[in-house]
């Protein structure tokens, strides 16, 4: 019947849209599908005559799906200031009114602010040319944004030089490439439409805004506004979130500017758009996202120098969802359960109490529990004994030893030739780790890292500005260890997918300009100091560029070291990065993946998995005063930690959002170390006594064949994909034919101890299987390997070949 009218619809519209507010009602009515009803953008601003906005309309399901229904609810304005065009606002005269958008009984409105009415703008080379060349991939890395240039034509990469831009534009090929006599033949215009051979194709037609722009501009006498033009301060981008059901439907998006001198406008139509997911969430240059398969997307709206983006999930139609959610622990659960049912997963089942204690003592201290303690724990009937036991092991020296460790790869803790004697760097990670045991708070330890200044004897924080001594990868170092900011792509151009420009880098880089060094009395020993002069300049002005917070304000750094005012605002609770940034580095340790994944690539076009979580778990590490503990007290004490790694038919392909606990291999220095445990056979480490853990090796530099073969950082970068926790066929070569595990066993003597002791191969087995796995063999297992053993006396080597069998599983290897 739907398709019938809708035939009919050029001919009967009164008609047809009747039947659409009937058709509305009747679903509201009928089927309640819909709670919510939102208007984006909530406030429009036109302000000139040429001006307009587009506007969209979301009703929301009371399941949490969203419909675009632009086409489909009643528009009205309440004032003549402006009128609707389709789903286009265009000024009419100056003031203000309401749009109104009404679907059933639900409502919305938009605030709409006429101003200019009479002004007809001028065409901008800032506003308008730039845009059109970003949008048309005039300027991409792959067509004339390339080094050389393409065809003889070269302009900046992504816009970053737009002086020089204008400059080849208007001077180069003179009559050619701009012919202001005759616009439409500038083979700037000719080549965009096809006209003549063009390397990159066709780019847009001749009745589109594309061409009109650039032929009013060449028309016009190709004017330069660089100067006094506003400059974008802000991009918004809506619906900031959507949840779409079934392959196929689509929802329109909208991107506005906001510039620095109030004004707003739409560009939609001059964005670049894209989608971290199109097999998800396609996002086509009309901003029209269409859903795919099953899962989660960002889509995102690149102008100017701003990324933003939105959240898209996509569910299968008709999807039936009754999880049943244990009731939450604390905020963690709360907002990890929420996007759980978003996305329609149901939860793993929680751990059993063996491979909690297992998984917890890994993640903890960085060893396994003995069998005395899998034993007394499984057997205690406390309510509150996995609270007790986190409470317990987070006071144990191991704690502090394994942050101690983890935080020395972040600041690169490591011997440098002619620069940090041994000397040095051992007291810089035992600075670290002294920081760890007395509880010192991570805001106050870093802020005296990042302002540090002295001798690296005396002084053992200084050594960070000693291991990199080049100013642009200090900058780069900090920005990303302490921020979770990747700048490196703006020391040459602007940030592609991220807000950050060369006078972003070069004014944060300018903090760190004015450190020197110079030896002390003991030739070993170095001093760090600011010399009080020294700058950044500019590679394309050639300028001096202020020293200037990365997203902030130029500070005032007169009469003070530019070190000690940049590390007040790194580690201020105001700063948006820093305590996200840690807390997330936390919670990717416990729980194998951060919610921002890779944990130091802070950027808008890779997104949190769960914003709210980030918000959530950064706010609180503030609130506790940035102490760590108490972060990991959350964390562990949560569902989402406790969970079981055993996946469901829900959940089984879910990577991000915590449904279930992740399973990874043991890091190197852990691994290593839970070897000697269970073998009792200590391993000689480079620098350290007999008996020493992995975890303790100060030096970066220092490491064995089977430290290096799993992955332990060299701390050459400060990039966290130095740790490799990915297995490789090197590893479990090494496992099954080296020596470490086999060697091991047999200097231990743990099978032959027991034996004598009066153990029967049984009682040795089980003793096996609790020491390596926390929990004894099931009783097939147990058949079998009595089997294997056989019936002699005394089988020591039978034993411990189930013994190396036993370290060689993935079951030991990995935590779980």
């Amino acid at each position: 019947m739907k398709a019938v009218f809708a035939s009919m619809l050029p001919r009967y519209t009164s008609v047809a849209l009747a039947l659409a507010t009937f058709a509305a009602s009747t679903a509201l009515a009928g089927e309640a599908t819909y709670v919510e009803l939102s208007v984006y953008p909530p406030a429009a601003s036109l302000n000139h005559a040429a001006d307009y906005q587009s506007v969209v309309a979301v009703a929301k399901r009371a399941d949490g799906v969203s419909e675009d229904v632009t086409e489909q609810v009643e528009w009205s304005l309440d004032s003549e200031v402006a009128f609707l065009d389709g789903s286009i606002l265009r000024p009419e005269t100056n003031g203000h009114g309401i749009l109104h958008a009404k679907l059933g009984e639900l409502a919305s409105q938009c605030d709409v602010t006429v101003t200019g009415v009479e002004v007809n703008k001028p065409i901008s080379y800032r506003h308008d040319v730039i845009p059109v060349l970003v949008r048309a991939g005039c300027n991409s890395g792959a067509c004339h944004g390339s080094a050389r240039g393409k065809d003889g034509f070269r302009l900046s990469l992504f816009g970053f030089d737009p002086k020089g831009d204008y400059e080849r534009l208007t001077r180069e090929m003179t009559t050619r490439r701009i012919n202001r006599a005759l616009p439409d033949d500038s083979l700037l215009l000719v080549k965009a439409v096809g006209g003549v051979p063009h390397t990159g194709g066709k780019l847009f037609e001749h009745d589109t805004v594309y061409y009109e722009k650039l032929r009013e501009w060449i028309e016009s006498g190709v004017p330069n506004d660089l100067e006094g033009a506003p400059t974008v301060e802000s991009v918004e981008f809506y619906p900031p979130r959507v949840v779409l059901e079934g392959a196929g439907t689509t929802q329109r998006f909208v991107a506005i500017a906001n510039y620095s001198d109030g004004s707003t406008r739409d560009v939609t139509n001059l964005a670049v758009f894209s989608s971290n997911n199109d097999s998800v969430a396609k996002l086509d240059p009309s901003a029209l996202a269409t859903a795919g398969m099953r899962g989660e997307a960002f889509v995102m709206a690149r102008f100017d120098t701003h990324t933003v983006g939105s959240q898209v999930i996509v569910l299968p139609e008709g999807l039936e969802y009754e999880a049943e959610m244990p009731p939450p622990v604390n905020y963690i659960d709360e907002l990890v359960d929420s996007k759980l049912a978003d996305l329609r997963l149901e939860p793993s089942v929680q751990s059993t109490d063996a491979e909690f204690l297992r998984r917890l003592y890994i993640d903890t201290i960085g060893m396994l529990p003995t069998p005395e303690e899998v034993e007394q724990f499984v057997a205690d009937a406390t309510p509150d004994k996995r609270a007790k036991k986190i409470d317990e092991l987070l006071e144990r020296e191991e704690f502090s030893q394994i942050w101690g460790m983890k935080w020395a790869e972040l600041v690169l803790v490591r011997t440098e030739n002619n620069r940090v004697d041994y000397k040095a760097m051992f007291l810089y990670s035992e600075w670290l780790k002294e920081q760890m045991e007395t509880g010192v708070p991570l805001d106050k330890m870093f802020k005296e890292l990042i302002g540090s200044s002295g001798s690296s004897f005396d002084d053992p924080a200084v050594n960070f500005y000693l291991v990199e001594q080049d100013t642009n990868k200090i900058s780069e170092n900090v920005a990303q260890s302490f921020l979770g900011i990747r700048m490196q792509c703006a020391q040459c151009h602007n940030h592609p997918f991220d807000r950050w420009t060369m006078d972003d880098y070069y004014g944060f880089t300018a903090f760190f300009t004015q450190i020197s060094r110079k030896r002390g009395s003991d030739y070993r020993d170095w001093l760090v100091f600011n010399r009080g002069s020294g700058e950044s300049k500019h590679p394309v002005t050639g300028q001096n560029v202020p020293p200037k917070f990365l997203g902030g304000e130029q500070p005032d750094t007169k009469g003070r070291d530019r070190r000690e005012v940049v590390a007040e605002w790194v580690t201020s609770p105001e700063n948006p990065w820093f305590a996200p940034s840690l807390a997330n580095r936390v919670w990717a340790h416990f729980m194998g993946v951060g919610v921002v994944e890779p944990v130091d690539d802070f950027r808008v076009s890779n997104p949190p998995s769960n914003p709210e979580l980030l918000d959530a778990i950064g706010t609180h590490l503030v609130d506790y005063k940035y102490d760590l503990r108490q972060l990991v007290r959350d964390i562990c004490n949560s569902n989402a930690y406790q969970r079981s790694t055993v996946t469901n038919q829900s959940n089984e392909t879910d990577t991000a959002n915590f449904a279930h606990a992740q399973t990874r291999r043991m890091p190197a220095e852990t691994l290593l170390d839970c070897i000697c445990q269970v073998t009792q056979a200590p391993e000689k480490l480079p620098g350290l006594p007999v008996g020493s853990r992995a975890v303790e090796i100060a030096d970066g530099r220092s490491s064995n064949y089977f430290l290096t073969t799993f992955g332990r950082a060299r701390r050459d970068s400060v990039c966290a994909c130095e740790v490799k926790s990915e297995p490789t066929l090197s590893q479990a070569l090494h496992l099954l034919n080296g020596g470490t595990v086999h060697s091991k066993i047999a200097q231990g003597k743990l099978v032959r101890t027991m034996l004598d002791e009066g153990s029967t191969p049984e009682e040795v087995i089980d003793a096996i299987y609790l020491r390596c796995l926390a929990r004894k063999p099931s009783d097939t297992e147990r058949e079998k390997l009595l089997a294997a053993v056989g019936d002699g006396d005394k089988p020591v080597a039978e034993l411990e070949d189930v013994f190396w069998a036993i370290l060689n599983s993935r079951e030991f290897l990995f935590n779980h």
